[in-house]
């Protein structure tokens, strides 16, 4: 029967997750990853990433995670392509996680599940991710340069993407489906005094037109008061709605912040429950980078390695300190 037990489970993947893996598993514990049946995270559905350090010529997200992977295999980190569907806990050592098929425990754990980028939901949209809509302007944003986009979203996230997006594009097209923002003033102001920032109020996007060969178009959006259909032609469409941590499983057990991202203590990646240890977007609600998911990924396995040994010294002190009476 296959030993399902370990030093170190990892649950998901990506840069925060291969990240921790590699690190672990280089300091000689037994790490399983349980990389999710769509491993990789976000950046399988980018088609080219030129902000990572060591990739002068850019290289495609899916290339870039195939080589994370292979890196936390070379050191020995064993992989299952499977969801965690239960954890526990609260219950103390040995943790417990299952999948569908197996039940693993574990003397630690790293939480790296990320978090996904809200979309619209319309097959258009869902068909062109990776060939002109994204949801990521700091990671997309270059390639759009001296073109035309759209921003959909009225709040923070969507001011603070066009924003940013008017640094390369010659005209930024924000779309909400009412009349005025959510974004708070400051944001608001920015964005509105903005030369380069077109409002469209009250529209919603009805279809995203192009293809995977020429890539967005254009945009039909629908007005949501007389609900008439425009046309508008953009070569980009960034979707700004929000992001959702994938922090389901951990609802009620780990403590997460008012919009359910995993808090850490600061300049760590401790959770609220000893042994359990959490990197990557699910985390960080703020940069969500490659970079920065990879860095706490290390974090996290420093931490985890660090804390397994004060439980081994803590271990031998108290047996050390047995007196045994005959």
């Amino acid at each position: 029967m296959a030993d399902t037990h370990y030093q170190v489970i990892i649950l998901g993947s990506g840069p925060a997750g291969y990240t921790a893996a590699i690190y672990a598993s280089r300091a000689h514990l037994k790490v399983l990853l349980l990389e999710g049946l769509n491993s990789g995270g976000q950046l399988m559905i980018t088609t080219d990433v030129e902000n990572y350090p060591g990739f002068p010529e850019g290289v495609t997200g899916p290339d870039m995670m195939a080589d994370f992977r292979k890196q936390a295999e070379r050191f020995g980190t064993e992989m299952v392509a499977m969801d965690a569907v239960k954890v526990d806990l609260t219950s103390g050592r040995p943790f417990k996680v299952w999948t569908d098929e197996t039940e693993y425990t574990a003397d630690s754990v790293i939480i790296s599940t990320g978090a996904t980028a809200r979309y619209l939901g319309i097959e258009s949209e869902e068909k062109l991710k990776g060939f002109g809509v994204s949801a990521c302007a700091t990671c997309d944003g270059f390639f759009f340069t001296g073109k035309e986009v759209a921003v959909i979203g009225g709040g923070d996230t969507a001011m603070e993407e066009a924003t940013y997006l008017t640094r390369h594009c010659t005209k930024v097209h924000v779309i909400h489906r009412r009349d005025e923002l959510r974004a708070s003033k400051i944001m608001q102001k920015r964005a509105l005094n903005n030369e380069k920032i077109v409002m469209h109020w009250n529209k919603t996007v009805a279809e995203v037109l192009g293809d995977t060969e020429n890539g967005v178009t254009g945009l039909k959006l629908e007005d949501t008061v007389t609900g008439d259909i425009s046309e508008l032609p953009v070569e980009g469409m960034f979707v700004a709605i929000g992001h959702k941590p994938n922090t389901e499983l951990f609802k009620g057990v780990i403590d997460l912040d008012e919009t359910g991202y995993i808090k850490a203590d600061p300049g760590s990646s401790y959770t609220n429950i000893e042994g359990v240890f959490a990197a990557g977007d699910v985390r960080d609600s703020v940069y969500r980078q490659a970079i920065t998911a990879a860095g706490t990924g290390c974090m996290a396995a420093i931490d985890a390695e660090r804390w397994l040994e004060a439980q081994e010294d803590a271990e031998e002190t108290v047996d050390e300190d047995v007196i045994v009476v005959k």
